[in-house]
């Protein structure tokens, strides 16, 4: 296990596990739930453009990627991200509460909707 200190933060960051000694921050990994980097929800919620390079830097080595949010062609890469998000989020939307489910507001139907879902 490693330990490393980020200077812009000025706090221990581990990297390499979540079993943490009494003091680390666990979290370490987890981006700000910041404006810039979450979409509100009636603007179709997700994370925008900053977010996900935030994550991203949190994260080295993840392939998080924005939504698709344009026209696609039928089998390309972008249209098997699109399949895949709307069949998990079908499944999370199954899941959720009624009040959920019904409402076209909440942020699952809103960010299904910015996906074309």
């Amino acid at each position: 296990m490693e330990y490393f200190i980020r200077s812009e933060l000025d706090q221990i960051v581990l990297f390499g596990g979540w079993d943490t000694p009494p003091g680390i921050n666990k979290m370490a990994r987890a981006i700000s739930r910041n404006k810039k980097n979450y979409r509100p929800t009636k603007k179709g919620a997700g994370m925008t453009k900053a977010g996900v390079k935030a994550y991203r830097r949190a994260n080295p080595g993840s392939k998080l990627k924005t939504a698709v949010t344009g026209k696609v062609k039928k089998g390309s890469a972008a249209a098997k991200r699109r399949k895949s998000y709307c069949a998990r989020s079908a499944g999370q939307l199954k899941r959720s509460s009624a009040k959920t489910k019904n409402n076209p507001k909440s942020r699952i139907r809103q960010a299904r909707r910015r996906w074309k879902c």
